[in-house]
């Protein structure tokens, strides 16, 4: 870890880049920056063909929704095996605990 107290997500997510909406497989980790005070979430989408059509190895912004929590973000150049990293600033796709009871449950 990078020192930062680190939420996140791994599993099915809903993608939609250009319009075109698809399912695909992401790994997402999160930290409020309290420099700036901002929350970033970042992580890696799974290689998916239909993703490598749309986004032809472009940044791309995207929409993401995994369960009932949604965010956008920006696609950037995928790595040599066809992951795509996915960046994104303030409200994550995935839920975040906001209290002491949800940090310690």
């Amino acid at each position: 870890m990078s020192g930062h107290d680190e939420d996140g997500y791994s599993g099915e997510a809903t993608l939609v880049v250009d319009g075109v909406s698809l399912r695909a497989t992401v790994e997402l980790r999160g930290y409020f920056q309290p420099i700036d005070g901002y929350y970033r979430w970042y992580g890696r989408v799974a290689a998916n063909d239909e993703l490598t059509r749309l986004a032809g190895g472009k940044k791309k912004p995207v929409s993401i929704q995994a369960g009932t929590h949604s965010a956008t973000g920006e696609l950037s150049d995928p790595d040599p095996w066809g992951r795509y990293r996915i960046t994104g600033t303030s409200t994550p796709p995935f839920h975040v605990p906001t209290t002491l009871e949800e940090l310690n449950a």
